[in-house]
């Protein structure tokens, strides 16, 4: 089973373009990391600037519409994220509970979507035994 670890900083809304994590983050981070992968369940992970230097390109209307970073309405983004394969949710909720997480981070555990998950006939639709 594959599970997405979501970062979500509190504050990291609006963060001036470029910020990045201190050393001490980055360094406790990496031993984190590190332990996931000696594990073998890491397969990504990726740490995200902030939405200040970012888009959104929502489509009301079938129209395509951009709107640049910061968002003011924002009340939780992204910072960064893993994604694990382990055999139970409980198992993913224990990687998360092992991270180096500060005060301010909340850490959301999805399961991601395999094609093991739909119906026969959407399989048999996509190509998929």
């Amino acid at each position: 089973m594959r599970f997405m670890m979501l970062m979500i900083p509190q504050g990291y809304e609006s963060a001036a373009p470029g910020t990045l994590p201190s050393v001490d983050r980055i360094e406790s981070m990496t031993k984190y990391n590190h332990s996931l992968q000696e594990a073998g369940v890491l397969r990504a992970l990726d740490g995200l600037h902030p939405p200040s230097m970012g888009a959104r390109v929502s489509f009301r209307g079938g129209v395509a519409r951009v709107i640049d970073g910061p968002f003011p309405e924002a009340k939780e983004v992204l910072g960064g994220y893993w994604v694990i394969e382990v055999g139970s949710r409980e198992e993913a909720i224990e990687w998360a509970r092992r991270c180096p997480a500060t005060d301010n981070e909340t850490i959301e555990v999805r399961q991601i979507m395999g094609m093991e998950d739909f119906p026969e006939d959407v399989r048999k639709a996509v190509g998929q035994p």
